[in-house]
């Protein structure tokens, strides 16, 4: 019972702060940009900025990484890649997630799917290489269709894809004790998603509009809103994302997720 409430605690205070009304109570065309974008976009008044909460995700492409001034520029957390598919693992992803923890920035793992592999070989390779200590906020699902992959381009049906997913994230959270995240991009979660895994957290991918406009009835709890972003001790373009509550719903959802199992 106590690891069921602190499952629902999290979506509770996720769902309670992102309301219909949020951008009512701030007029938000004069709020500053957090961070620098060599490509920005215009949202109108439902800007990224009017979240005071934003984080990165990254990989070995972004090369070696200054996590102090990461952390000094205002980044609260970091989803860091770990593995893909049933055979690779980042080349950088322990030393990451080790240098994010001594900055004192919340992080979690992702993995990368890939459909032309099972999902109980692939949550068997990610556990065999994320230890718990990796997974400080809740491991990330990252799903999206690869059309420029070399080796697969497979689509498999949405009953298909909603059945693996689910059995790679029952894998994950029955060993680690938290309920994994999903991370999905627009067309995907069109053909696959919709209405689906109203119970998890969903991390959307959106660097033109809002949200709310792209992803029907879809609750957010991050929001990847640019891939060009620049951050201090980052070189080259880094992708940014916002969280959907305050500071202090923050606060208290990283507290709760965060606990030992």
């Amino acid at each position: 019972m106590r690891r069921l409430l602190l499952v629902l605690l999290p979506i509770a205070t996720i769902l309670s702060a992102c309301t219909s009304t949020d951008y009512d109570l701030v007029r938000t065309a004069s709020i500053q940009p957090r961070f620098r974008d060599t490509d920005p976009q215009d949202f109108g008044e439902r800007t990224p900025h009017h979240h005071s909460v934003h984080g990165i995700d990254v990989s070995k492409w972004n090369g070696d990484i200054d996590w102090m001034k990461v952390e000094n520029s205002g980044v609260s957390f970091a989803f860091i890649k770990a593995t893909e598919g049933k055979d690779r693992v980042d080349t950088r992803f322990h030393e990451y997630w080790q240098q994010a923890r001594a900055a004192g920035i919340a992080y979690a793992p992702y993995h990368f799917y890939y459909f032309c592999s099972s999902a109980d070989a692939q949550a068997a390779w990610f556990i065999a290489n994320v230890p718990r200590s990796a997974v400080h906020l809740p491991p990330v699902l990252d799903v999206e269709w690869n059309g420029e992959s070399k080796t697969c381009r497979y689509r498999p049906s949405p009953e298909t894809v909603r059945s693996e997913m689910k059995r790679f994230m029952d894998r994950l959270e029955a060993h680690y004790g938290k309920r994994p995240i999903i991370y999905t991009s627009v067309d995907f979660h069109r053909d696959n998603l919709v209405g689906a895994f109203n119970d998890y957290h969903f991390w959307v991918r959106s660097v033109a509009k809002h949200p709310k406009d792209i992803y029907v009835d879809r609750r957010w709890a991050f929001w990847q809103y640019t891939s060009t972003g620049v951050i201090p001790g980052i070189r080259g373009s880094t992708d940014i994302n916002a969280f959907a509550g305050s500071a202090k719903n923050w606060q208290k959802w990283v507290a709760a997720v965060s606990q030992p199992r």
